[in-house]
């Protein structure tokens, strides 16, 4: 579980495809330096956000580490498209009893999106951004918590129609985290707020099941109500 905040920008040292070391288990790895800040209590099997996405740490130094990346990730993320020197947000996984600043991130990414535009606004700045899987934008609310790339961010407005929403990012934020260093085109990872997932699931059963697997609910409840008016009314003929 991550929180969304960014605790350190670390660079790209190396993506490799197929990894024959030990640590890289025979698949695709990546290793990332600069990280020193996020690695003092590190130990191999720890998780660690790379541009929102978990990853599992299997080699480290002082200052560097290692993840291994699967095929999945590698389709989901924009982490397969990293080069050498490319910055990229890391945050290490929540620790029991620290304080809570962001919101509840998985560090699974649900898909990518797409830079359309890129406002400045005085101090701050406007990001717009439409994304590869429509069927995210159901998840998307103004107001509603998103992360990109790892960083926690409120959502400003939404297109379900064209299948776009943006957010807007305070100079602060844009000193912390890779997103201002990005341009028009570039892929950015995305993970919705769970708990909308969570809500859908729990009321698309209710709505859609009797709690046994025998079909709807609100239909078995409608017809008794029919059935009781038509048998009120049969009795009064």
């Amino acid at each position: 579980m991550f929180t969304g905040i960014v605790e350190c920008m670390g660079t790209v040292i190396e993506f490799t495809k197929f990894d024959t070391s030990s640590a890289g288990g025979n698949g695709a790895s990546l290793s990332i330096s600069g990280a020193r800040e996020i690695l003092t209590d590190c130990h191999l099997g720890d998780s660690i956000a790379i541009n929102g996405t978990c990853l599992t740490v299997t080699e480290f130094t002082d200052d560097t580490f290692k993840v291994g990346l699967a095929p999945e990730t590698l389709s989901r993320t924009n982490l397969g498209s990293l080069s050498p020197g490319d910055m990229v947000n890391l945050e290490r996984a929540l620790a029991a009893g620290h304080r809570f600043g962001g919101h509840f991130v998985q560090g699974h990414v649900d898909t990518t999106a797409r830079i359309i535009e890129i406002t400045p606004d005085e101090n701050s700045v406007w990001f717009k951004l439409r994304v590869d899987d429509k069927s995210i934008m159901r998840y998307i609310i103004p107001k509603g918590f998103i992360a990109i790339d790892g960083t926690s961010l409120t959502v400003c407005d939404v297109n379900d129609a064209e299948y776009w929403f943006t957010i807007m990012m305070v100079a602060y934020t844009q000193s912390h985290v890779v997103l201002p260093r990005k341009k028009v085109g570039d892929a950015v990872n995305v993970e919705v707020d769970m708990l909308g997932k969570y809500v859908e699931k729990v009321t698309t059963s209710i709505l859609c099941s009797d709690g046994n697997g025998n079909g709807s609910a609100q239909s078995s409840y409608i017809e008794n109500i029919v059935k009781r008016v038509l048998d009120k009314e049969s009795s009064t003929n």
